[in-house]
């Protein structure tokens, strides 16, 4: 095999979900939109669906090259903590619509649910598992246009706030538990109530009952508007779904051009539209509560989330460069941290000096240059840097974003 001494271009695969947007992903790559959605593009070494290099004029997985050449692709840093692999993976996110309700398991959760499923035989790829592979999977978001979610539990007194006065025998229910118990262990025992609700055919009219009593809150100048608004645009995608009545239990996020929020594993969210770049643990795990048609694992579920009220998480974020146009983000993890930046005439931008690397061009076209050489890039292309390649800087002009291991 070639030595893996300068950035390789990437091939990627593009998950085409109902939720996803139109337009966004194929003027990013420079196709036609078909009229079908474009929902991730998944840039890294997930076994799932992994991004390809070329080397000896062939296609390789770059899981699989990380595998065969581990010192070279991530170097000894990164293999001491994670293995050979690269713990990271990398997507551009493009929500024309909610993406289900959802929690992402904790490292011991992972295994555990990851083994028991092997063990009662469901095969990888199978829509009955919940556990595509034994990984935590704690996320960062970048927005990259408005972008909206839900993320987090409000407080029981602002949870029953927005409940107050509202119609429907579930929402009253859910007001009782919470008058009896605020506490988190109140918000888990209203929150079980609402996910158990799925089961049972008499209350998707009392959820429209509900509904509706939101849509007069709103005609009437609801002092809730923004979260009102949230349910009655989810019960348009998703009638009768408990989950938009969950919608208000959560804290709801709109994201600026730049701005980020961090979703630690067991964190119950949604992200509602936008686009957005997102960086994560390398790993497949959703364990949905609703706002879908794939499974709802109650269960493993309830044993991943947390229930602790409090706000969404901000990264840290830094800034760097002779105007600021360099962007670090971290987040309290191991596995990644992103970079944005804004490339122009006033000076070359350096990547992360070591471990593996990955480099999105969002528009323009810039040149990559290592002590072997340059290349240049252009729009919606991508590049895998390998350890080996030591430090790269980027020249030209556009923007680009690179997922890189701290």
């Amino acid at each position: 095999m070639q030595a893996l001494v300068a950035p390789m271009p990437l091939v990627s695969t593009v998950q085409r979900y109902d939720w996803g947007d139109l337009e966004a992903i194929p003027r990013l790559l420079g196709h036609d939109p078909d009229g079908a959605p474009y929902a991730e593009l998944w840039l890294g070494a997930h076994p799932s669906a992994p991004s390809v290099v070329t080397v000896d004029d062939g296609g390789v997985p770059l899981d699989v090259l990380v595998r065969s050449a581990p010192a070279e692709a991530v170097g000894a840093r990164v293999s001491d903590l994670f293995g050979p692999r690269l713990p990271y993976l990398l997507k551009v996110l493009a929500a024309r619509k909610a993406l289900s309700l959802q929690v992402h398991p904790k490292p011991h959760a992972a295994r555990a649910g990851f083994n028991r499923e092997n063990r009662a035989g469901l095969p990888q790829g199978s829509p009955q598992r919940s556990f595509h592979d034994n990984q935590h999977k704690p996320e960062m978001v970048v927005a990259l246009s408005q972008f909206e979610g839900l993320a987090g539990f409000r407080s029981p007194r602002t949870i029953l706030s927005l409940l107050d006065g509202l119609d429907g025998a579930l929402v009253g229910e859910v007001r009782d538990v919470l008058r009896a118990d605020r506490t988190s262990g109140g918000i888990r025992s209203a929150f079980t109530r609402l996910l158990t609700a799925r089961a049972e055919s008499a209350y998707a009219t009392d959820i429209k009952l509900t509904v509706e009593s939101v849509r007069e809150r709103v005609t009437a100048g609801s002092p809730y508007d923004r979260a009102d608004r949230t349910v009655l645009d989810l019960a348009l995608q998703h009638p009768a779904d408990p989950a938009v009545i969950i919608s208000l239990m959560l804290n709801r996020v709109t994201l600026e051009p730049g701005e980020a929020t961090f979703i630690p594993s067991g964190v119950v969210h949604a992200y509602l539209s936008g686009l957005a770049v997102e960086v994560m643990a390398s790993s497949d795990n959703v364990l949905r509560a609703g706002l879908t048609t794939k499974l709802v694992d109650e269960r493993a579920l309830l044993e991943c989330a947390t229930f602790e009220p409090g706000p969404p998480i901000t990264p840290t974020i830094t800034t760097a460069g002779t105007r600021g146009q360099v962007q670090t983000y971290r987040a309290p993890v191991s596995e990644f941290a992103l970079t944005l930046a804004d490339v122009d005439a006033s000076g070359p931008v350096s990547l992360a000096a070591d471990g593996p690397r990955i480099m999105l061009v969002l528009d323009g076209q810039v040149t990559l240059h290592w002590s072997g050489g340059e290349q240049t890039v252009g729009c919606g292309a991508s590049v895998f840097v390998p350890h080996a390649a030591g430090d790269v800087k980027v020249s030209g002009a556009g923007h680009v974003v690179s997922a890189w291991v701290p």
